[in-house]
C-alpha cells in the first residue's frame, strides 16, 4: 500500500465529514487556499492549529500527524526525489547568480582578475555537479 501523506490524510478526513475547504477554511481561520495547500502537501498548517483541527476531525492530535500504512518513527520521511529536485535548483542558480556576479562586477571594475576566476569556477563546479545529478534522475 502507497503511504498516505500529511495532505491526503486531511483531505479524506474533511470528506468522511462532509466539509468542503471552504468550510473547513472557515473553522480553522484560515484561507480555502490554505487548506487546499495543505491538501496538496505543499504546505502544513501552524503547529498551533494542529489541536483544533484534530478536534474537528474528532482524532487526536497523534492521530492526525500519524500517515501511511507503517509511518517512519521519526516523521521525518523526506523522499529522495524531493531532495534530488532541490539540488538541482540550487546547482541550477548558483551558476546563475555567479555570473550575475561577474558580470556586474566587472562593469563597475570592483573585480579582481583571480576573484573572477573564483566566481566563473564555483559556477561552472555547480553546472558540473548540476549535470551529474540530472543524469542520475
Amino acid at each position: 500500500m502507497e503511504k498516505q501523506t500529511f495532505g491526503i490524510k486531511i483531505a479524506a478526513l474533511r470528506k468522511e465529514r462532509g466539509m468542503t475547504q471552504a468550510e473547513l477554511a472557515e473553522k480553522m481561520g484560515v484561507t480555502d487556499k490554505a487548506v487546499s495547500k495543505w491538501e496538496r502537501d505543499l504546505s502544513y498548517p501552524d503547529v498551533a492549529l494542529l489541536p483544533r483541527l484534530a478536534e474537528l476531525f474528532g482524532i487526536s492530535v497523534d492521530e492526525l500527524m500519524q500517515s501511511g500504512e507503517n509511518a517512519n518513527e521519526t516523521g521525518k520521511d523526506v523522499p529522495k526525489h524531493s531532495f534530488q529536485s532541490l539540488l538541482l535548483l540550487m546547482t541550477t542558480c548558483i551558476p546563475l547568480a555567479m555570473g550575475v556576479a561577474v558580470t556586474v562586477l566587472s562593469f563597475l571594475k570592483q573585480l579582481s582578475l583571480y576573484s573572477g576566476f573564483g566566481l566563473l569556477g564555483i559556477g561552472l563546479a555547480s553546472v558540473a555537479l548540476h549535470l551529474l545529478i540530472a543524469r542520475e534522475k
